[in-house]
């Protein structure tokens, strides 16, 4: 194994992946969602920066080569199952979540048993924009809970008549809960047709993956 910085990196994203889902477990709601958002836009850049760095710095090893994509895999599963939770099994994030997971297995187990030959299968554009949407996807969506936590926390015992005087306008927002409000509508919608859309290039990319990977899965003629 070669110990550079950008497998450093990548072997903190790794480790950073599991911290995410115990955030939500140890810490109180909001602090929950800040550590998780943070994490998680953390780790999306350090996947930049170590692509970066290696081809820059031309550190590129066999070690960090195996090891990236198993850092993104679980970054984006963990949070997905993060999301799935929070969202209390919502069919809208439920059913896109399955199918990045499904994928992602599925292409993990088709690499593994391709072996050597996996890498002749380049990484296409389309699947960068892929793994793009999905990383903005989980960020707006991690958001959301951000924008409802303060909501609700500067809401606690008011009268629903007057929070909807407050958002109709009717009464002064000293607080900027119509802004609050706004951020989570809009990172919830936002969120959830990134979310879809990467869903839709995961199958794409999928489906491609799996057709150029068809002449190394054809059994020898006896």
């Amino acid at each position: 194994m070669t110990w550079n910085i950008p497998n450093i990196l990548t072997v903190v994203r790794l480790l950073a992946a599991p911290f995410l889902a115990l955030g939500f477990i140890f810490l109180p709601r909001g602090f929950a969602d800040w550590f998780a958002l943070t994490l998680f836009v953390g780790a999306a850049l350090t996947d930049y920066i170590d692509g970066y760095l290696a081809r820059k710095w031309k550190q590129i090893s066999k070690f960090g080569t195996m090891l990236d994509p198993i850092a993104d895999k679980a970054m984006v599963v963990i949070a997905l199952m993060v999301l799935v939770g929070v969202w209390n099994m919502n069919p809208c994030v439920v059913f896109p979540a399955t199918i990045i997971m499904f994928r992602e297995v599925f292409v993990s187990g088709l690499r593994e048993f391709l072996g050597a030959d996996a890498g002749k299968l380049k990484v296409t554009k389309l699947a960068k924009w892929k793994t793009t949407a999905q990383m903005v996807a989980i960020s707006v969506l991690l958001a959301q809970g951000i924008f409802e936590h303060y909501f609700w926390a500067f809401t606690i015992g008011m009268d629903q008549g007057i929070i909807s005087s407050i958002l109709a306008g009717d009464t002064a927002d000293h607080m900027g809960l119509w802004w609050l409000r706004f951020g989570a509508l809009a990172t919830h919608y936002a969120g959830l047709w990134i979310l879809w859309i990467a869903a839709v290039l995961t199958l794409i990319t999928g489906w491609d993956y799996f057709n150029k990977s068809r002449p190394y899965l054809a059994d020898e003629p006896k």
